[in-house]
C-alpha cells in the first residue's frame, strides 16, 4: 500500500474577510482522502496519514499524487487554493522506501508543503469502503487522467459518422445526451445493494440503490451539451458505468457510437484495475446522442427478451476485441526555430567586440499530449511511450514547442496535431473485399522518421505582445513557418513498457539519419498581376517563402532575392487598384533544401488529378439533372463519366516505392490501401456501368467514390512546407496566402504527377492573418505563375517558362542640396552610389555577373517604371480622382494643407483646375466629391499626422478636436470618344531624379523648394549566356558578386538586406488586346442588410486591372440586373493559348447601397469566362448560377456568364453584335444568352395573415399583401379588422408573367407585407421569398379529381338524435376491454390488450410522428400553406432573420397559350370555403409522453399538462404525475374557440413544484386551422368500423354517408348513390359492395345499420385521415430544435354549425390491481452447518427471510430453527405479500417515498419476483448469510419434486443448468400454486456454492380471493388455507440463554448421562474412602486401646 503522511502548509494567502481554513486532499489514481480541516490558519499543520491500496498493480514511472489544497466551507463547494503534483518515479523504481517532498510549491500560490510518502508491505484492505470517486476517472473530457494501468475499461471506438450527406456545421450546438439503465445481470458478489454512475460530459448521475446479483433499474439520464460537433465526437462523448456496491464492482466506458444510437444493448463490465479477472457481470443500457432537429429512434421492447442472448447482444467494439497497444513516439531533432528572445545580451557581445549568435535566441521544449497526458521533453533525441487501448477514442496526438523562459511565461513556438486516423487503417475502407483481403490492407498507427511542420504567427521577433499567438496553439490557419520536428511512431499490441521516457538508442538514430539526406530544389514565381486592391497607400511588395528560405524580416534567415520590387498601386478608374506591371512581371527565385519526398506527393498529384476530373464530370452531370435535360441526355454524360473514371483509375499508376529515398513503413501501407482503395473503386464502377439503371440513384455512390479518393490523397507525411506569399507594406506583413507544395511540384514521373498549378499561371486571393471579418474584404488577387522542382530538373522549367527573363543589376546615385547647388559634398552617412538604402557603398566597376550570365548593354538611368504608364489604357470610361488635402493645428482653423491636392498615395497631383481632358476623351460630369465611403456630409475625412509621415495612417468620418489633418476625394468621370489618341509623348524623365525633403522620407517625382536630397536609379541589364534558356535563373544563388575591397564591408554586405540582390523580371515581348462581355442577369437570396429586411444590391465586376459597377437595384433580395457590362481593349500578355486554357476568373463583389455610411459587402463569387481565341466561332457562353460567398458560407447566387474574345489588330468586325440597350448606358443581355420566357399565369390564394407581430411598437392593423415575381406586381386589397378577421377579403389573385422555360433560372415569389398606418404611411411589416416554384406547378385542364379542396359551405339536414349516454349495463366481459385495450392492439403490444383483438373490435392507427409529417397528408397544407414572414438584416452569424408572422396562402402556376386567339385555361381556385371566423369545439385527447426531459435533482419530473388556445388556458395542475419521465395521463379536454383567429393550439407539459416556480418541459403547436381546411379531413379521423355503442361509438358530428356526399361535391363528383338494403353502393363510376368489405369480419352487436357501415368503408378508400394517435415531439424555447420529449395524443375538431358531436372516449388509465403472494416455507435441508456448538459438533441455527424486491421493508422471517446438526429445518411458516400488479404490463406497481422528506410517493414498475435466503442466527454477533435464490414470478424456476434431485443445476446460468437448453414459461400468474424444493446458492472464494434447500409452496391470490380463504401471516389466525401446525422441530430446538432448564435436560444430560452416572458413582466412592480415611485412625486406636473394654 502506499502511505501518505500529510505534514504541514506555509504562507496560504489571506481572504477578503479573515483567514482560511485549508484542508488538504490528496489524490491518487483518482482515489481521494482528505485531512482534516484546520480553522482560521495560514500554516496549517495537519500530520494526517493517508494510506492508499495499490491492489495488487505496483507503481510504475508515471505513477504520481495530485496534493490539492482548499478552504474548507461547512455549506456549498470548498474554495480552491492551490494544487501541486508529486511524481513517485523513485519510489516506482524501488531505489527509496520513502520520499520526502519538502517546499512544494502549489500552483497559483507559492506555498510550502510539505508530504512526506511512505510505501509499507501491502496490506491486504478490504475492498469495500474504497470509494472510488467517478469510477477511476478524472473531471477531464478526454480521457482518464489517471495513468493507465492494464485493464482500463473497454473503450468503444465506433466511428460516429452522421450520414454522410447532412454534414453538420462546425459551430457550437446543441446536443442531447440520453442514457437509460434498464438492468443488470449477474453481478458478483453475496447480497449486494448495485447503484449505477453515469459519467458524461464531465456531469455525473446515480441511478437508485437496487439489491440483488440481476437489479432492475430503468432509469433515464439526460446530458444537454452545447458545443462543437468536433469536440462531442472527437474529444469523447464517452460514459463511464460504474457499478458500485460501494467498491467499485466494475466499469465500462462507452465512446462514439455508430448512427449516435446503441438500442437496449448489454455492456460488459470489467473492473478498471484488474484486466485478469474477465467479465464482472453485464449491465443492459440504451444511449441516444441527439443533435439539432432530429428524431430520437424509438426504443421497441422486444416480447421473448427475457429469454434473450446476452453474448449476442453484447456491446464489445464492433468485429474486434480491444487489445492494449503501445504507441512509441520518438523525437530525434527540431530545426528552423524563429527567435524567441530578446537580443539584449548578444547586442552586448557584439559591442564589445564579440560575436553574437541571433540563432540561439531560442530555447526550446517539446510538450506531447495524447489521450489526457502530457509529457515535456526537453532534450533531443527522447522516445515517449503511450500505453493505450487499441482502437482508441483519442484521435490525435498534439506536439507543441515551447520556449522556456526564466521569468516570463513559457511562449508556445508552434503547434502540430499528428491524427491516428489517417495513419492507420481498420482494412474496412474496401468495400466487397473479403475479410482476407481487408486484413492485409488494414495496420496500426505508424509514421516516419519525418519531418512535420510547425505553422503560427509571424516570425519575426518582437518584444511587444504578439497579436496573432493563438495560431501558434493550433487555432486557426496558421500564417507563417515556425520550425520543423523530426519524429517517427509506431505501435506495438499487448506490449508494456516500464519506462514512459527514455533516450532513443544509436541505431534508430543512425537509421533516421538516413531520412534527413537533402536535396537541392529551385523554386520560381512570376507575379502576373496585382488586382482588386482596395486599401492602397503605401508602396507594396510581395515576398515569397519556403520554409525559412526567403523570409525577409526575419534575421535568422538568409537573404534571398524573395521579394518584388516595392510598386505602387494605381487607380483603374471605377473603384479597386491594381500594382501597374505592364510587360514586366516582378519574378523571385529561391533556392532551398529539402527531402526527396517526390514519391509521397507524386502519388497525392496523381489521385487529386483523378478526383478533380471525376469532379468535374460530377458538376456537369448534377447541372444537366437541374437543367432537367432528357434521359438519353442524361444518360451520355454519366457513361461519359463512368468511362472516364474507369479509365483514369486503370491508365493512371501510383509511383513504385522500390529504390526511392525515404521510404518510411507508412509509405509501404498507404500504397497497399491505395491500390486496393482504386481497384475496389473501379470494380463497383465496372459494376455499375453494366447495371445501373436510374441515373440520379448513383449520385450518392459517384460522390462516395470522389470523398474516397480525396481522402486517399491526404498525405501526412508531408514534410515540406507550404510556400507563403506575403505583401509587405514599409517592411509590415499585411496579408498572406499559402500555397501547398504539392499544387506546384513538378515531377518527372508522369504528367498527371505534376502538382496541377505547376508552371500555370492561377489565381490568388490573399488574406489577412486571423481576420475577424473571415474574407468579407479582399487585401488583393494575385496572379501567379510558381514553378518548384528539384535543381536536377531545372531544364523542364525552360518548357514552363513564359516571356523573356532579364535580371538587372542596380545601384542609386545620392545628391544632396548645399547653398542651392546639388553635389554629393552634404551627404551625412550616404555613399555616393549606393544600393536602394543608402547605406552599402557599391562602385560600378565591382559588379560581376553571376556564372552563367553576361552584360546586355551599358549602365542606363531608370526611373521607377509604374510611374510612366498610362492608368487609363484599355478604359473606355475612366474616373480621374484627386485629393484635397487641408491642415490645421488642433482646434484651429483649416487651411490647405502644404501640397493641397496629391494622388491616393500621397504624391503631389495637379488640382482639378489644372486636368485636361486628354484627346480622345470627353467629360461626362463636373468635379464632385465621392460620398460613396466614410466621410461625413461634405466629403471629407480627418486623421492625425505622425512625424516623419505627412499624411494620416487612417481615415474616419466624424471630426475630432485632435484632428490636424483631412482630404476629400474628387472624382470625375470621363468617356472615350474615338481611338485616334496623339502619339503619347513619353513624360520626359527629368533626368530620372526623385526628390525628397529629408534623407528617409518619403520620394516623389517633381522637385519642391523644401527638397534637399535626390537620387536616381542606374541600372544594367544582364542575360543568360551559355543558351540555357529561362532556367538559367535558377544560377543566381544568393546574390551578385560585389568586389568589396574594404574589409568591414564583407560583414556589412550579407547583415544589411536587399543589398545587391538583382531584381529579375521577366519581359513580354508584346500584347494580346481582348475584349471582355460580363452578363449579369440576376441574383437570388442575398444577404438582407438593411433594417426593413431588404437590400440595395449592386456588384463591382472586377477582371484583372479592369472593373465596372452594375446599378443599383432598390429594396429587394433578388434583383434582376439583366445587364452586360463590356470591357472594350483588355491588354494580356502572354500567349492566348494558356490564357485560354487557364483564364483569369471575373469576381463579382456584391454591395448593399446605403444613403448613409459605407456600403455594406454582402458576399463574393467568381465565374471563369469563356474564352473564343476565333471570335468568328459562334460559341454563345450560358447563364449559369454561381454562389455567393460571404465569411466562408453560402449568401445567395448569381445567374451571370461571361465571355472573353481575342481582337485582332484592326479586325473590329468579327466582334459580336452590341446588345440592346436599356438607357444611355445600360446594355441588356442580348438574346441567345438569356433565358427563354414563356407567359404564365401564377393564381395566388391569399388567405390570411397570422400572428403578426408588432412593428416600430405599434400592432399591425390594417395589412395588405403584395407579390411580385419576375417584374410584376399584384396587391390584395386591405384587411379592414385584423383582429376581428385576419382573412383577406378577395382570396385569389392572378399575374401574368413572362417566365423562364427552364426552372433553373425561374425568379422567386416575393411577398411583402404591408401595414396602412395613419398619415400615409405604410411600411413593409415582413416579407417572404419562396425560391422553388416547381412544387406549384399544375396542369390547368386536369379534372379536379384529386385535389381534396374542402368545403364547409354544405348544407347537412341534422337528425335530431339524442346524445347517447354510454351505457351503463356492461357486461362483466367488456370490463376485459377498455380504449387502451384497443391501444395497445394497435400499437403491437399483444400481451397488454386481452382479449380484445378476439372480439374482432378496430384498432387505430398511432403515427410515430406528428400528422403533419405524415406523407401522404402532404403536411395538411393541400388547401394552403404557411409561409414565414421575416423582418430585419441578418446582422449575426448564428441567428436568423427574426420570424415576424405568418402568410396563409396557395399558389398554381400553369402556362398560358402564346396565340392570344385561344380560350385562357380555367381558372384554379374556384370553390373555396367560408373565409370567415367559425365557433368550433375541440376535444384534445392526451394519452401519454414518453422520455420527457428531467427537470428535478433526482432525475425525475413531476409532469402536467397545460393547454393554451388564443386567449384561454386550460391547467391540469391538480393531476400531476409525481415521479416519472414517461407519465400515462390519459386526460382528455374540450374547449371551444374561434378559427382562424385562435388557430394556434399550445399543448406543453410543466413540471410540478411546490415551492419554486413550475418549469415548462416542453411544448408542441397544432395548427387547427390547416386541419380544418384540409381535404383530408384530418379535424376527425375515421375509425375502421361504424359503431352505434361500446367503447367505439361513432363520436364524429356527421355520419358516413353524409360526410361521403360533402367529399362528392367537394370533388365535383356526382354524389353517391346507396342501395336501400345498404348492400351497395356507386361512387365516382365505382361500384363497391359491403360483402367484399365484410367477407372475413366478425359482425359483432354494436356495429351500425349496413348503409352507413358500407359508406364508412367507401371514405376509407379515398385516402382521408384515419382514427388515430399522433407522437408530437416537445420543444423548448432555450434549446427550440432539440426533443425534450413526446406526446401522444390527438384532436377532434368540431364546428358548431354541423349539430353535436357523439361522446367522448374515455382513456382513463388503468389501475393495477391487488395481489397476494403466498409463500409456506415448509422444510429446509442441506444448509451449511455455520457454528460449532459448547459441545463441539457442527449446527445452524437456520431461519429464512423473504421479501419482494422494491418492497423491501415489507421483509418477514420465520420462526429459527435452532440447533440443526444435519442442516434440516422445519418451519410451517407462511409469508403474505400483497403487491400492486399491472396484469398487461407484468409489471408491479410500487409507490413509495423515496426520502422522508419527499411530498410525493414515487411510482416504480418492477417485474413480479421473490427473494428466499437462508440465514444463520447469532444473538451477539452478526446473523451469518448461508444463501439465497431470486425467483421470477412470470418465468418461474421450475422446482424439484424431491430434496435429492434439487442441485443448483436448476438455476440459470450454471454450467449445465436446464434452463439454458429449453426457455421455460412457467408464469405463476397461470399456474396460480406450485410447490416443490429450490436450491439456495451462496459465493465462496468466487466460486458459486449450494447453501441449502428450501420446500415451499408458492401461490398467486387476487384480493377477492383473499377474503374468500383467509389465512395469517406465520401461523397467526386465521390460521387455514392450509391450516400450519407446529413445526415437527426436535426437542433440541430452543436457545440456551433464555432456556436453562432445557439446556440441561436436552442437551448437558442427553450428552453426558454416564459422565454424570459415573462422576456420581466416583464422589460416591471418593467420599466413602474419605470418610473411611478419616475414620480409619480413630476406629485403630479405639481397636488398639479398646477404651470400653
Amino acid at each position: 500500500m502506499l502511505r501518505v503522511i500529510v505534514e504541514s502548509a506555509s504562507g496560504i494567502p489571506k481572504k477578503k474577510l479573515g483567514n482560511p481554513d485549508p484542508i488538504a486532499a490528496v489524490v491518487f489514481r483518482g482515489e481521494k482522502k482528505k485531512t482534516k480541516s484546520i480553522d482560521n490558519e495560514l500554516n496549517p499543520v495537519w500530520n494526517e496519514v493517508l494510506e492508499f491500496d495499490l491492489k495488487s498493480s505496483s507503481l510504475d514511472a508515471s505513477s504520481f499524487i495530485n496534493v490539492v489544497v482548499k478552504d474548507y466551507e461547512t455549506i456549498g463547494k470548498d474554495k480552491f487554493i492551490g494544487s501541486a503534483k508529486i511524481s513517485l518515479r523513485d519510489l516506482a523504481s524501488g531505489q527509496v522506501k520513502s520520499l520526502p517532498s519538502k517546499n512544494v510549491p502549489l500552483e497559483s500560490e507559492i506555498l510550502n508543503i510539505l508530504v512526506i510518502i511512505v510505501t509499507g508491505a501491502s496490506d491486504d484492505v478490504d475492498e469495500v469502503g474504497a470509494d472510488l470517486e467517478g469510477g477511476g476517472q478524472g473531471e477531464s473530457l478526454e480521457a482518464p487522467t489517471t495513468p493507465y494501468q492494464p485493464g482500463r475499461p473497454i473503450r468503444k471506438p465506433i466511428r460516429l459518422s452522421r450520414s454522410r450527406h447532412k454534414a453538420l456545421a462546425n459551430k457550437p450546438q446543441d446536443f442531447q445526451i440520453r442514457v437509460r439503465v434498464i438492468e443488470g445481470r449477474q453481478l458478483p458478489g453475496n447480497n449486494v445493494k448495485p447503484v449505477v454512475k453515469v459519467n458524461a460530459c464531465g456531469t455525473t448521475h446515480r441511478t437508485r440503490i437496487r439489491r440483488g446479483n440481476n437489479p432492475f433499474f430503468d432509469e433515464m439520464f439526460f446530458y444537454n451539451v452545447n458545443m462543437l460537433p468536433s469536440e462531442l465526437f472527437d474529444e469523447s462523448v464517452y460514459d463511464a458505468f460504474s457499478l458500485r456496491a460501494d467498491s467499485l464492482m466494475g466499469e465500462f466506458k462507452v465512446c462514439e457510437f455508430k448512427c449516435h444510437a446503441i438500442m437496449r444493448k448489454w455492456l460488459l463490465l470489467s473492473d478498471p484495475d484488474d484486466s485478469r479477472s474477465g467479465a464482472r457481470g453485464y449491465l443492459k443500457v440504451s444511449i441516444i446522442v441527439v443533435g439539432t432537429g432530429d428524431e430520437p429512434p424509438s426504443e421497441r421492447r422486444d416480447i421473448n427478451e427475457e429469454q434473450e442472448d446476452i453474448e449476442s447482444n453484447l456491446l464489445v467494439p464492433a468485429g474486434i476485441t480491444m487489445r492494449w497497444a503501445t504507441l512509441s513516439l520518438k523525437i530525434y531533432r527540431a530545426e528552423d526555430m524563429p527567435q524567441m528572445d530578446d537580443a539584449f545580451v548578444q547586442t552586448v557581445k557584439q559591442v564589445f567586440g564579440g560575436d553574437g549568435d541571433r540563432k540561439n535566441l531560442v530555447d526550446p521544449y517539446l510538450e506531447v499530449s495524447f489521450a489526457g497526458k502530457k509529457v515535456f521533453i526537453l532534450t533531443k533525441k527522447k522516445i515517449r511511450v503511450f500505453y493505450f487501448q487499441f482502437p482508441s477514442m483519442c484521435e490525435r496526438i498534439k506536439l507543441t514547442m515551447y520556449d522556456w523562459d526564466r521569468l516570463t511565461r513559457n511562449d508556445a513556438i508552434g503547434t502540430t496535431f499528428l491524427n491516428l486516423a489517417k495513419m492507420s487503417s481498420s482494412g474496412g475502407e474496401i468495400e466487397g473485399n473479403h475479410s482476407s483481403a481487408a486484413s492485409e490492407v488494414g495496420f496500426l498507427p505508424a509514421f516516419g522518421p519525418c519531418y512535420v511542420n510547425l505553422y503560427g504567427s509571424p516570425r519575426e521577433f518582437t518584444g511587444l505582445p504578439d497579436p496573432y499567438e493563438d495560431l501558434n496553439f493550433g487555432k486557426g490557419d496558421g500564417v507563417a513557418y515556425r520550425g520543423r520536428v523530426l519524429v517517427e511512431l509506431s505501435t506495438q499490441l499487448d506490449g508494456k513498457i516500464d519506462k514512459n521516457v527514455d533516450d532513443i538508442c544509436s541505431d534508430d538514430i543512425l537509421v533516421a539519419q538516413k531520412y534527413q539526406r537533402r536535396r537541392k530544389y529551385s523554386l520560381c514565381a512570376v507575379f502576373h498581376s496585382a488586382c482588386m486592391i482596395q486599401e492602397p497607400g503605401e508602396p507594396m511588395q510581395f515576398e515569397v517563402s519556403i520554409g525559412n528560405y526567403g523570409n525577409k524580416l526575419d534575421s535568422t534567415c538568409k537573404p534571398l532575392a524573395s521579394t518584388t520590387q516595392y510598386s505602387f498601386a494605381v487607380f483603374d478608374g471605377n473603384h479597386y487598384y491594381y500594382l501597374p506591371w505592364a510587360d514586366t512581371k516582378p519574378v523571385v527565385i529561391l533556392t532551398s533544401y529539402w527531402e526527396d519526398i517526390s514519391h509521397r506527393l507524386d502519388a497525392v498529384n496523381v489521385l487529386l488529378y483523378i478526383a478533380d476530373r471525376l469532379e468535374s464530370h460530377l458538376t456537369s452531370l448534377k447541372t444537366a439533372i437541374l437543367a432537367k435535360l432528357s434521359e438519353t441526355r442524361l444518360a451520355e454524360i454519366w457513361l461519359k463519366l463512368i468511362n472516364h473514371l474507369i479509365e483514369d483509375l486503370n491508365n493512371f499508376q501510383l509511383p513504385l516505392l522500390e529504390g526511392q529515398p525515404n521510404v518510411t513503413a507508412l509509405d509501404l501501407q498507404m500504397k497497399n490501401l491505395r491500390d486496393a482503395a482504386i481497384e475496389s473503386i473501379r470494380q463497383v464502377a465496372s459494376c455499375m456501368r453494366e447495371e445501373a439503371t436510374d441515373v440520379k440513384a448513383t449520385i450518392g455512390d459517384i460522390e462516395d467514390w470522389l470523398d474516397r479518393i480525396r481522402q486517399l490523397a491526404e498525405e501526412t507525411q508531408n514534410s515540406m512546407p507550404d510556400v507563403i506569399i506575403w505583401m509587405l507594406r514599409r517592411e509590415k506583413r499585411v496579408a498572406y496566402a499559402r500555397v501547398p507544395v504539392n499544387q506546384i511540384l513538378y515531377s518527372n514521373f508522369s504528367e498527371q504527377a505534376c502538382g496541377k498549378h505547376c508552371g500555370r499561371t492561377h489565381t490568388i486571393f490573399m488574406q489577412y492573418p486571423m481576420d475577424k471579418n473571415k474574407g468579407v474584404k479582399i487585401p488583393v488577387q494575385l496572379r501567379v505563375n510558381m514553378w518548384f522542382g528539384l535543381s536536377a530538373h531545372e531544364k523542364k522549367f525552360n518548357s514552363f517558362s513564359e516571356g523573356n527573363f532579364s535580371v538587372y543589376a542596380e545601384m542609386y546615385e545620392n545628391q544632396a542640396q548645399v547653398f542651392g547647388k546639388w553635389g554629393t559634398t552634404g551627404l551625412v552617412g550616404r555613399h555616393k552610389f549606393s544600393d536602394v538604402t543608402g547605406k552599402v557603398k557599391l562602385k560600378q566597376e565591382r559588379f560581376l555577373p553571376p556564372r552563367g550570365w553576361e552584360w546586355e548593354g551599358d549602365w542606363f538611368v531608370d526611373p521607377q517604371r509604374c510611374l510612366l504608364t498610362e492608368a487609363d489604357a484599355g478604359h473606355t470610361e475612366f474616373m480621374d480622382e484627386v485629393f484635397q488635402n487641408e491642415t490645421r493645428f488642433p482646434g484651429g482653423e483649416w487651411k490647405p494643407a502644404a501640397e493641397p491636392y496629391t494622388d491616393v498615395n500621397g504624391e503631389k497631383a495637379q488640382s482639378p483646375g489644372e486636368f485636361e481632358c486628354p484627346p480622345g476623351w470627353a467629360w461626362e460630369d463636373e468635379w464632385t466629391f465621392d460620398s460613396n465611403k466614410a466621410v461625413d456630409e461634405r466629403g471629407w475625412e480627418y486623421g492625425v499626422t505622425i512625424p516623419p509621415d505627412d499624411k494620416p495612417k487612417s481615415w474616419v468620418a466624424a471630426e475630432k478636436m485632435y484632428h490636424v489633418h483631412r482630404r476629400k476625394r474628387l472624382i470625375r468621370p470621363r468617356k472615350k470618344i474615338s481611338d485616334k489618341v496623339a502619339a503619347t509623348e513619353r513624360r520626359e524623365p527629368g533626368e530620372g531624379w526623385e526628390y525628397s525633403s529629408l534623407i528617409g522620407w518619403k520620394f516623389h517625382r517633381k522637385e519642391r523648394s523644401s527638397d534637399t536630397f535626390r537620387r536616381r536609379c542606374w541600372r544594367r541589364k544582364m542575360v543568360p549566356s551559355d543558351c540555357i534558356g529561362a532556367s538559367a535563373i535558377f544560377k543566381l544563388e544568393g546574390a551578385l558578386g560585389v568586389d568589396v575591397d574594404e574589409k568591414a564591408s564583407k560583414v556589412g554586405a550579407a547583415k544589411v538586406f536587399g543589398a545587391n540582390t538583382p531584381t529579375v523580371s521577366c519581359h513580354f515581348r508584346r500584347s494580346y488586346v481582348y475584349h471582355l462581355r460580363v452578363y449579369v442577369y440576376q441574383a437570388r437570396n442575398l444577404c438582407a442588410m438593411d433594417k426593413d429586411s431588404f437590400s440595395d444590391p449592386y456588384a463591382h465586376v472586377s477582371f484583372l486591372h479592369v472593373s465596372k459597377t452594375t446599378e443599383v437595384i432598390r429594396t429587394t433580395l433578388n434583383p434582376t440586373w439583366d445587364q452586360t457590362l463590356i470591357f472594350e481593349d483588355i491588354e494580356i500578355y502572354g500567349e492566348p493559348q494558356t490564357i485560354a486554357q487557364n483564364p483569369p476568373d471575373v469576381v463579382l463583389e456584391l454591395y448593399d447601397s446605403d444613403q448613409v455610411g459605407k456600403d455594406e459587402p454582402m458576399g463574393r463569387c467568381t465565374c471563369p469566362p469563356v474564352v473564343k481565341l476565333n471570335p468568328s466561332v459562334a460559341v454563345t457562353p450560358k447563364l449559369l448560377w454561381f454562389p455567393v460567398t460571404k465569411k466562408g458560407r453560402d449568401a445567395g447566387e448569381v445567374l451571370l456568364a461571361a465571355e472573353l474574345l481575342l481582337k485582332e489588330k484592326g479586325k473590329d468586325g468579327d466582334l459580336p453584335l452590341v446588345p440592346p440597350r436599356r438607357g444611355e448606358k445600360l446594355y441588356m443581355v442580348p438574346q441567345g444568352i438569356r433565358p427563354v420566357v414563356q407567359l404564365t399565369a401564377i393564381e395566388v390564394l391569399t388567405w390570411g395573415l397570422r400572428n403578426m407581430k408588432t412593428y416600430q411598437l405599434a400592432t399591425v392593423s390594417s395589412p395588405s399583401l403584395v407579390v411580385e415575381c419576375g417584374g410584376e406586381i399584384v396587391q390584395t386589397a386591405v384587411i379592414k379588422n385584423f383582429k376581428k378577421n385576419p382573412n383577406f377579403p378577395g382570396s385569389v389573385l392572378l399575374l401574368k408573367v413572362l417566365l423562364p422555360k427552364e426552372e433553373m433560372y425561374t425568379p422567386p415569389i416575393v411577398l411583402k407585407v404591408i401595414d396602412h398606418r395613419p398619415f400615409g404611411r405604410k411600411p413593409v411589416v415582413g416579407q417572404c421569398t419562396i425560391d422553388s416554384l416547381d412544387e406549384f406547378r399544375c396542369d390547368p385542364y386536369r379534372t379536379n379529381n384529386e385535389v381534396c379542396m374542402s368545403a364547409r359551405d354544405v348544407v347537412i339536414e341534422i337528425e335530431e338524435r339524442p346524445i347517447m349516454k354510454p351505457e351503463v349495463n356492461k357486461t362483466t366481459e367488456e370490463e376485459a376491454v377498455d380504449w387502451w385495450s384497443k391501444f395497445y392492439a394497435s400499437v403491437g403490444e399483444q400481451e397488454k390488450c386481452g382479449p380484445y383483438l378476439k372480439k374482432g373490435y378496430d384498432t387505430l392507427e398511432v403515427y410515430n410522428s406528428e400528422l403533419e409529417e405524415v406523407a401522404q397528408f402532404q403536411g395538411l397544407t393541400d388547401f394552403c400553406s404557411t409561409f414565414k414572414l421575416q423582418r430585419g438584416k441578418n446582422e449575426g452569424e448564428e441567428e436568423d432573420p427574426s420570424v415576424v408572422g405568418e402568410f396563409k396562402g396557395s399558389f398554381k402556376i400553369y402556362p398560358l397559350p402564346d396565340d392570344p386567339g385561344v380560350p385562357a385555361p380555367p381558372r384554379q381556385f374556384r370553390e373555396l370555403p367560408e373565409s370567415g371566423p367559425q365557433e368550433c369545439l375541440i376535444r384534445i385527447y392526451v394519452v401519454r409522453c414518453i422520455d420527457l426531459q428531467p427537470k428535478d435533482t433526482n432525475g425525475m419530473c413531476d409532469p402536467y399538462i397545460k393547454i393554451t388556445i388564443g386567449r384561454k388556458t386550460l391547467d391540469d395542475r391538480d393531476n400531476y404525475k409525481p415521479n416519472t419521465l414517461n407519465p400515462e395521463f390519459g386526460r382528455i379536454f374540450e374547449l371551444s374557440c374561434f378559427l382562424p383567429q385562435d388557430k394556434d393550439l399550445k399543448i406543453a407539459v410543466y413540471d410540478y413544484d411546490l415551492l419554486s416556480r413550475d418549469e415548462k418541459v416542453g411544448e408542441t403547436v397544432i395548427d387547427l386551422e390547416n386541419r380544418l381546411l384540409s381535404g383530408f379531413r384530418s379535424c376527425c379521423g375515421l375509425p375502421q368500423t361504424y359503431c352505434v355503442s361500446g367503447i367505439n361509438q361513432w363520436r364524429d358530428q356527421l355520419k358516413p354517408s353524409q360526410i361521403l356526399q360533402n367529399v362528392a361535391k367537394v370533388r365535383g363528383v356526382p354524389p353517391p348513390h346507396i342501395e336501400a338494403d345498404g348492400s351497395s353502393l356507386s361512387f365516382s363510376g365505382k361500384q363497391y359492395i359491403l360483402q367484399d368489405f365484410e367477407a372475413n369480419t366478425v359482425i359483432h352487436s354494436h356495429m351500425g345499420p349496413a348503409r352507413e357501415r358500407l359508406a364508412l368503408h367507401v371514405l376509407r378508400d379515398q385516402g382521408l385521415v384515419p382514427e388515430h394517435v399522433e407522437t408530437r415531439t416537445l420543444c423548448s424555447s432555450h434549446q427550440p430544435n432539440l426533443s425534450q420529449g413526446q406526446i401522444q395524443m390527438w384532436v377532434d375538431i368540431f364546428p358548431k354549425n354541423l349539430g353535436l358531436p357523439g361522446p367522448p372516449f374515455d382513456i382513463t388509465p388503468r389501475k393495477a390491481k391487488k395481489y397476494f403472494l403466498r409463500a409456506v416455507v415448509w422444510n429446509t435441508t442441506d444448509v451449511i452447518l455455520d457454528e460449532t456448538s459448547i459441545t463441539g459438533e457442527n449446527m445452524s441455527d437456520i431461519y429464512v427471510k423473504g421479501w419482494m424486491p422494491g418492497m423491501e421493508e415489507d421483509k418477514q422471517k420465520t420462526d429459527v430453527h435452532y440447533r440443526s446438526l444435519d442442516g434440516d429445518g422445519n418451519f410451517n411458516w407462511r409469508f403474505i405479500f400483497g403487491f400492486e400488479y399491472l396484469p398487461a404490463e407484468q409489471l408491479c406497481v410500487v409507490s413509495r417515498k423515496e426520502h422522508f422528506w419527499n411530498l410525493d410517493k414515487t411510482e416504480f414498475r418492477i417485474p413480479p419476483k421473490l427473494m428466499i435466503q437462508i440465514w444463520d442466527n447469532d444473538k451477539f454477533s452478526l446473523d451469518d448469510y448461508l444463501g439465497s435464490i431470486e425467483l421470477d414470478l412470470l418465468n418461474l424456476i421450475p422446482p424439484a419434486k424431491t430434496p435429492e434431485k434439487c442441485s443448483l443445476k436448476m438455476l440459470p446460468g450454471m454450467a449445465g443448468s436446464a434452463s439454458a437448453k429449453k426457455p421455460q414459461h412457467n408464469s405463476l400468474f397461470s399456474q396460480k400454486s406450485v410447490r416443490g424444493w429450490w436450491p439456495c446458492m451462496i459465493e465462496q472464494d468466487g466460486k458459486h456454492v449450494l447453501g441449502g434447500k428450501v420446500e415451499m409452496t408458492l401461490e398467486i391470490v387476487e384480493e377477492k380471493e383473499m377474503e374468500e380463504r383467509p389465512a395469517g401471516k406465520g401461523r397467526d389466525e386465521p390460521n387455514m388455507n392450509p391450516k400450519l401446525d407446529q413445526p415437527n422441530q426436535p426437542d433440541t430446538s430452543f436457545f440456551w440463554f433464555t432456556n436453562p432448564c432445557k439446556t440441561m435436560k436436552f442437551i448437558v444430560w442427553r450428552r453426558f448421562k454416564w459422565i454424570f452416572i459415573g462422576v456420581i458413582l466416583l464422589l460416591l466412592v471418593i467420599l466413602f474412602l474419605g470418610i473411611l480415611f478419616y475414620s480409619l485412625p480413630n476406629y485403630i486406636s479405639m481397636k488398639i486401646v479398646k477404651p470400653f473394654s
